[in-house]
């Protein structure tokens, strides 16, 4: 009798590619997001307010020491409300909250509550400036696309041209694939971005000045940039290589935000000086 042959273990199963993941996830969450950036208000207020609690989440993990999820629930409403109320164009009432969500945090926190402190302006300011951009009487939805579309090109310029280019490091200590040749490529894909939304946003009659908004989206590029290495530095520091997991493929949210974080008050901030010729 000839010997029973041993089954054969079922191969197991390969994970799914970093491609694939990221594919899915960006098409689960970019109609969510292009939703709530069409509709404005209270839809995009409550959106920036859902980003602000996953990155602070991942902010207060960086540490070692993770959030009281009660905590977490109560610092994370004052914040709600500012950003519910900068929707509805209550700017000092928006503010207010605000200076209540930074101070309460470190409070509830309690755990390194310097860091909290940080963590609560760090996240907290570029939310509020979002929701005031989206709601900008001129157009707040053409500005906020604008924004979003010259931080993605920044992102990917840098990459493309850091990848092709190579040659000198920007700053090897805080990011050592991030080159000289990246940065003035994201900083020219970010003009031209800036310039060609400019010349197909404009109407007849109302042409907004492209040149001018393309110099201005290359200093955004800039600031997007050093968002990228602040956050680069805060976990090199800590020694994680992402934020998180929330997004898989892509890490978690501030691995995703972390440009948009430092590039929205800056625009907020220039639209406020320069918003008759930035976008008249």
């Amino acid at each position: 009798m000839a010997p029973a042959v041993p089954e054969q273990a079922e191969a197991p199963r390969q994970p799914a590619s970093a491609l694939t993941k990221r594919i899915a996830s960006a098409a689960v969450m970019l109609p969510l997001a292009l939703a709530a950036w069409w509709m404005g208000g209270a839809v995009f207020a409550m959106l920036a307010a859902f980003a602000a609690y996953f990155m602070l989440r991942e902010w207060l993990r960086f540490p070692g020491e993770g959030p009281k999820s009660l905590h977490l629930t109560y610092f994370w409403m004052p914040l709600l409300l500012a950003l519910g109320s900068m929707a509805d164009g209550r700017a000092d009432w928006a503010l207010g909250l605000l200076a209540v969500f930074i101070v309460l945090l470190p409070v509830l926190q309690r755990q390194r509550p310097l860091w909290a402190l940080a963590g609560a302006v760090y996240i907290g300011l570029p939310c509020l400036c979002l929701v005031w951009l989206r709601g900008h009487p001129g157009d707040g939805r053409l500005i906020v696309l604008w924004l979003l579309a010259v931080v993605w090109a920044t992102d990917t310029g840098a990459y493309i041209f850091g990848r092709v280019i190579g040659g000198p490091k920007l700053i090897p200590v805080l990011s050592p694939n991030k080159t000289w040749a990246g940065l003035g490529g994201g900083m020219l894909c970010a003009a031209v971005t800036g310039g060609a939304i400019a010349l197909l946003g404009s109407a007849p009659g109302h042409e907004l000045p492209w040149l001018l908004l393309a110099l201005f989206s290359a200093l955004v590029a800039v600031v997007s940039q050093a968002g990228d290495f602040f956050e680069s530095g805060v976990k090199r520091h800590f020694g994680v290589k992402d934020s998180g997991a929330l997004i898989p493929g892509h890490g978690g949210a501030l691995d995703r935000l972390d440009g948009l974080l430092f590039a929205a008050p800056f625009a907020a901030l220039g639209m406020l000086l320069w918003g008759d010729k930035l976008w008249p």
